[in-house]
């Protein structure tokens, strides 16, 4: 999966999305009144397979996400989780208000999409957000069903607010040809910053 992108490219989507997530950090800031500090994220890219066991591996057998749908240029599904250590059950997860779960999805995604969209010079659509609990392996097997060949962006992210450390991930699954479509877009992003 590391052919993908070049290293030139990766750089490039790792500063777009750093900016992104400090974007979608203010946003998250104003909602909570309190101060947000995030961690440089990590990109990687990785088979639906591998994405599936990594947060089977890493995390509790149930999760909370928010799925929205993107399309543009580059299409895809993004799932953002965030889910406090281990001073939060689920049971407490699930307690918080639907809208709450879904305006801080919309906060990250929207924080990190529309930068990227920006940067990319190009327009993206997103779906409202979707609440979704469960194990692992749903959020990767949504419909519509997937196109051979996806490959899933993950941005690890790791931030703390009211002093509890909260871990987060942007998984986005992107197609064959939307792969090909970014790669083009960091071409071009990367021509006009040097």
């Amino acid at each position: 999966m590391s052919t993908v992108l070049n290293e030139l490219q990766l750089d490039a989507l790792t500063e777009m999305v750093n900016i992104g997530v400090n974007r979608a950090a203010a946003g998250l800031r104003e909602m909570v009144g309190e101060q947000v500090h995030l961690s440089v994220p990590n990109v990687a890219l990785v088979s639906r397979d591998q994405a599936i066991s990594t947060l089977a591996a890493t995390e509790a057998s149930s999760l909370v996400g928010i799925h929205q749908v993107f399309d543009g240029d580059v299409t895809g599904r993004a799932l953002v989780r965030a889910v406090a250590g281990s001073e939060m059950s689920l049971e407490e997860i699930i307690e918080l208000e639907h809208e709450a779960l879904a305006e801080i999805g919309n906060i990250i995604l929207n924080g990190c999409m529309a930068t990227l969209a920006n940067m990319l010079q190009r327009n993206l659509k997103m779906s409202l957000p979707e609440i979704l609990r469960g194990k692992p392996e749903i959020f990767f097997n949504l419909e519509p069903p997937p196109e051979a060949g996806e490959i899933v962006m993950f941005l690890y992210i790791n931030f703390a607010i009211r002093q509890r450390d909260i871990r987060g991930y942007i998984a986005m699954l992107m197609d064959m040809p939307s792969m090909a479509a970014l790669r083009v877009l960091l071409d071009e992003y990367i021509e006009r910053a040097t």
